[in-house]
């Protein structure tokens, strides 16, 4: 078992910590980036919360917790652990939640229900990993899966112009405008009767995000954007 499994702060030292130091990443992002964030209304100031975002960048997680405004705990894929003990220590701390790619995630998934349980928010990158472009692959099914199993609310967060830095794009560092959409909450108790209730959210989920990022790709990148769906 990896190190950084072994290093689970507190919840209060992690807030704590984390409200201090937003302010200040905040106002780094915004020197460093043209970031626009429209929708923050659309975020419940407590509760249990699910912000499942596209992921291009390496500084998405930075970009959906600077436009949050509250601690958010990401699930971040085993592979960005064990590479330094320092970057290890420094994401768990900030509350990444080691998640395996290859096996089934138990210990990521009790992880993030039992910080949903308790109101926190959990981000997601329902992609599983970066991308080059929207649409290049389809959304998995944990986020819905983890807002039917704890009530929690799943808010879609497109996220545009990350490519062209710190991603597969472009990896080196640009200072590209970036857009940050925070859409209308997808509440899991609309969904009970559904036949296939994960299936219909992330459906929504997913035409929520084409809805802003199907036409930039289209119309601004000068790409069309590939059709998308829910893996099985």
């Amino acid at each position: 078992m990896s190190s950084a499994h072994h290093l689970d702060p507190p919840l209060w030292a992690v807030n704590g910590l984390y409200a201090v130091a937003r302010p200040g990443v905040e106002f780094l992002a915004r020197r460093l980036y043209d970031v626009e964030v429209t929708g923050r209304e659309n975020i419940p100031q407590r509760g249990p919360v699910i912000m499942a975002a596209n992921h291009l960048s390496f500084i998405d997680p930075v970009l959906v917790s600077m436009a949050a405004r509250r601690n958010v705990r990401f699930m971040a894929v085993g592979f960005l652990f064990n590479q330094s003990r320092q970057f290890d220590r420094l994401i768990t701390f900030f509350g990444a939640i080691p998640t395996a790619r290859d096996v089934l995630p138990v210990r990521a998934v009790r992880r993030a229900i039992g910080e949903l349980q308790k109101g926190e928010v959990v981000g997601v990158f329902p992609e599983s990993r970066r991308v080059e472009y929207w649409g290049e692959e389809g959304p998995a099914r944990g986020a819905a899966w983890l807002a039917m199993a704890t009530g929690a609310m799943l808010l879609p967060v497109p996220i545009q112009g990350t490519q062209h830095t710190l991603g597969l794009v472009e990896k080196r560092f640009r200072a590209p405008p970036i857009r940050v959409w925070i859409e209308k909450p997808l509440d899991p108790l609309d969904y009970t009767d559904r036949v296939d209730p994960t299936a219909a959210m992330m459906e929504d989920w997913r035409a929520a995000m084409e809805g802003r990022l199907g036409p930039w790709w289209r119309d601004v990148e000068g790409e069309p954007a590939t059709p998308v769906r829910v893996a099985d």
